[in-house]
This record gives structure tokens, C-alpha cells and sequence, in this order.
């Protein structure tokens, strides 16, 4: 019963009880014969011990409740929601303790959510293959996804370092997109070959500070498959692999920009605009890229490949009596996984311009490995190899060195190599010749 009164009105029973005590006295005392003055100091001194007793019992434990809820209240201040309070009292402070439990377990569930919510959100961004490159306003990197580490420092981390130190470890055309603060497209050419590359900026303001984004998009294979236009006919050539990566590049940016969306709904947080704005951005660009394709006939359409695990001993037997080469190695145990009609149309065409380069069939090679990543197709001859401009457009459809050539050889190996979510790669080798790389993913990658 004591318990369920408020606070207030224990304070007032106490002081009642404290008068009563008080003012019984004296009358007792007078009506004994004692003097007035003395009975009513007598009773002066009862009501005061009697008054700081009551009241000793009723703010301890009001005292206790407060200090416990300072001490929830530090933890919130603190960012920690984990701590629950537990008054065994049935007051004011139960109540206040209680409610003080829901709603750090509502912040508790809030904080989780948003925490899975950044991780969807950093897992999206990190597995975009644009480079994304976040500086504040004294030119320090303060975020990079796993494309731009690789793109500009092989992979090693990036934040806290600047672009001055940075920067040395690109190619000279890189370094000059990115500090001159405007967007474009821009060449090199590495040991990987020939790139060309779009440098997206922007710039915004967050906690009162100014910060670029950079965006850099690696264009090098749909500017590689640009319209040529041969008797007034564009024809775009594009991989079925590339069509099948836009699909979900452009979901995971409209998911990402729909997340970034809410966050900013619920916490109006500038760093949630931003994330909106980028994912805006890339979602633009991949409908961009799609209607701009789509609407270019393909010199060349291939059905998607049907593969199929295949010895790699049966791939040659078919090869060999079209066209001569000698093995470089040993067979990989593992057999291959691919469709072995177009790999095997794309391996003659590959021969065919090996023995055409002016190499001998006894230099003309081919090296087959094999791991639980992916498999490696090399072609190698010692013929006149390519020039720098050459290399740069050998993948052209259209494009040949040869008088009667019709530049759909390489162009053609390109597009069953993309189809299987592939790459192929020319480079010239030392002592003169060409190499050719087929890169060809494993089954399940």
C-alpha cells in the first residue's frame, strides 16, 4: 500500500504524521500538569526526529531510483543501449525505469537494423566495379570500395592517405583525371593493356566541410565495342555478358538508392542524401548504357553457351588436324567446363591468325591451365606481333591488318570468351610474337 503512493503524497503523509506526533504531545503533557512552554518544546523536539526518520524512508529510496536512472541515462549519452535498469520498487521510478527499458530496446532494434542496413549498403558498394573515392576538403581519402584500392593501389588500403601521396602510385594519365577536379574520359595503357575510363565528381558538404566523390567507371570494354559504321550501317557489337551485368548492377543501385532513401527518411542524415545521390547516378548511367546499346544491331548473334565439363585431351584431338600447334605443358587433370563448339571456333580463329603472322608452326603453342577459380587458354606465336595502335583496336569488329581480312576473327573470340564471363587479353611478347590469354570462368563461379 506504502509503495503504490506517489511520491507526493508519502511526503505528505509523513509530514501529517510528523504534526500528529508533535502536537499529541504537548496535549498529553499539559493535560499531566506539565508546563505549556515546556510541553510544546518537548513536542517540537518528538515531531522533529520523528519527521526526518519518515522522510529518511521515503527518499532513499527515491534517491536510489535517480542515481539509477543518471546511470542509464550516462549510457545513452554514451551510445550504449545494451544496459537494462531493474528497481524492485512500485513507484514513480519503477515506471520511469521501465519505460526507460523500452525504449533503449526500441533504439536497440533501431541500431540493428541500420547496422545491417550499412552492411547491405557497404556490400553493395563494395562489389560495384566503379571506383568510388570519397576526399574531404584537405585531400584525404576518407573512403574507397575494393575497386578503387585495386585500380589505384593494387589493392592495399587507401583511407588516411592523400591524393599527393596517392596519386604516385597510378599511371600518369589517372593521376592527372583525378586531380584536375573535372569529369571526362582519359586512356592509359598498363601491363593489362590498353584502358579507357570515365571520371565522374561531385562535391558536397558534410559536417561543415566540403568533400568530393569521385567516380571512376572503366569503359574500356564498351568503348572497345564502339559503333563503326561501314555504307552507312552502325553496328554496335556488345557481349551477352555485359547485358547480364547490367541487369543486376542497375537492381543493386535502385535497391541501394531505395535503403539510402529511407535512412534519410528516418534520420535525415546528409551521408544518406549522398549515398542516394550516387546510387541516382550509377542507376542513370546502367539505363544509359542500356538504351544506347539496344538500339545497334549486332554484326554477329550468338546463342548463349551450353557448357558442359569437357577433357581437355578431346578439345585438342578436334583442334589438331585443322590446324598445327604444339602443347606447351601438361594437361590439367581438372577437366574443362565450357561449350565446346564455340571455344573450339574461337581456338581455330586464333591458330588461323598465328599461322598467318609470319610465325613457323613449330612456334606457334598452346598452354592450358586450370584451377578451382578459372581456367587460362594461351595461344603464342613468333610472328610480327602488333603496334601500340594496333593492340589498341585489334578486338574491333571490322577492324583488320590483313588486305582481304574482314575483322570479325578476334572480335568473334572476344564474344564467346565474354559470353562464358570470360576476358581476353592481347600483349605482345618479348623477342617478337603475340600472346593470347583466354580467361574462362570455373563451373559455379
Amino acid at each position: 500500500m506504502w509503495q503504490r503512493l506517489t511520491l507526493e503524497a508519502r511526503i505528505t503523509a509523513v509530514a501529517l504524521v510528523a504534526v500528529l506526533a508533535g502536537t499529541s504531545l504537548p496535549f498529553l503533557l499539559i493535560e499531566l500538569g506539565a508546563d505549556t512552554r515546556l510541553a510544546w518544546s518537548g513536542g517540537l523536539l518528538l515531531a522533529l526526529p520523528v519527521l526526518l526518520l519518515l522522510l529518511r524512508r521515503v527518499t532513499g529510496p527515491a534517491q536510489l531510483g535517480l542515481k539509477t536512472l543518471e546511470g542509464g541515462l550516462l549510457n545513452f549519452r554514451d551510445g550504449d543501449f545494451s544496459v537494462s535498469l531493474v528497481l524492485d520498487q512500485s513507484d514513480e521510478f519503477s515506471r520511469l525505469a521501465k519505460l526507460y527499458n523500452e525504449v533503449a530496446e526500441i533504439l536497440r532494434r533501431e541500431r540493428a537494423h541500420i547496422h545491417q542496413r550499412e552492411l547491405l549498403l557497404d556490400t553493395v558498394i563494395q562489389s560495384s566495379p566503379q571506383a568510388l573515392l570519397l576526399v574531404d576538403q584537405s585531400d584525404h581519402v576518407i573512403y574507397a570500395n575494393s575497386s578503387a584500392r585495386q585500380l589505384l593501389h593494387k589493392g592495399r588500403p587507401i583511407q588516411g592517405l592523400t591524393l599527393t601521396q596517392l596519386l604516385p602510385h597510378c599511371p600518369g594519365e589517372l593521376a592527372s583525371a583525378i586531380q584536375s577536379r573535372e569529369e571526362g574520359l582519359f586512356s592509359f595503357t598498363d601491363s593489362d593493356g590498353s584502358h579507357t575510363m570515365h571520371v565522374g565528381k561531385s562535391v558536397f558538404v558534410l559536417n561543415a566541410q566540403k568533400h568530393h566523390l569521385i567516380l571512376i567507371r572503366d569503359m574500356t570494354r564498351e568503348l572497345t565495342r564502339a559503333e563503326v559504321q561501314v555504307w552507312k550501317k552502325v553496328i554496335r557489337l556488345i557481349s551477352h555478358e555485359l547485358n547480364n551485368s547490367l541487369a543486376p548492377i542497375s537492381s543493386m543501385a535502385h535497391s541501394g538508392m531505395m535503403l539510402a532513401q529511407r535512412l534519410d527518411e528516418e534520420t535525415g542524415s546528409s551521408d544518406a542524401k549522398s549515398l542516394a545521390r550516387v546510387f541516382d547516378t550509377i542507376a542513370e548511367r546502367c539505363q544509359h548504357l542500356t538504351e544506347f546499346t539496344q538500339g545497334y544491331a549486332r554484326f554477329a548473334k550468338l546463342p548463349p553457351p551450353s557448357c558442359e565439363e569437357v577433357p581437355w585431351q578431346k578439345l585438342l584431338d578436334r583442334i589438331s588436324p585443322l590446324q598445327t600447334f604444339s602443347l606447351s605443358g601438361t594437361l590439367p587433370e581438372r577437366p574443362g567446363y565450357f561449350d565446346p563448339v564455340q571455344l573450339e571456333q574461337a581456338l581455330l580463329n586464333l591458330l588461323k591468325n598465328a599461322s598467318e603472322s609470319g610465325s613457323t608452326a613449330e612456334d606457334i603453342e598452346v598452354e592450358l591451365r586450370s584451377d578451382r577459380s578459372g581456367q587460362k587458354i594461351v595461344v603464342r606465336d613468333r610472328g610480327h606481333g602488333m603496334s601500340e595502335k594496333v593492340l589498341q583496336q585489334a578486338l574491333l569488329p571490322f577492324f583488320s591488318t590483313k588486305p582481304q581480312g574482314v575483322g570479325l576473327g578476334l572480335a568473334l573470340c572476344r564474344e564467346i570468351v565474354e559470353a562464358h564471363g570470360g576476358r581476353l587479353q592481347l600483349r605482345n611478347r618479348d623477342r617478337g610474337g603475340l600472346e593470347v590469354e583466354l580467361w574462362l570462368p570455373q563451373k559455379g563461379h
